[in-house]
């Protein structure tokens, strides 16, 4: 399943997130749980909480409904434009 999901995002969502300068990596898939890391301009950026449910979790379980979760890993304080949650 990484290797479809890595195809998903290759495809719609690291285009879409290039766009704004930013990346996502797939760290893991454990128990039904995907664990994601925001790289480049969405490290430390405001809105990728909001990109993170509205859109690429959304995008997953829309084609995976198997995976009931998509967790975000990053270390958001340490990026170029850090914010606190």
């Amino acid at each position: 399943m990484l290797r479809q999901l890595e195809t998903l995002f290759d495809e719609q969502v690291r285009p879409a997130l290039a766009a704004h300068g930013g990346n996502v990596e797939i760290v893991d898939l454990d128990n039904d749980i995907l664990f994601l890391r925001l790289q480049g301009g969405c490290q430390g950026c405001s809105s990728s909480q909001a990109t993170l449910t509205d859109g690429i979790a959304r995008m997953v379980k829309q084609h995976y409904p198997e995976i009931k979760e998509v967790r975000d890993v990053t270390d958001h304080a340490s990026g170029e434009n850090p914010y606190f949650s």
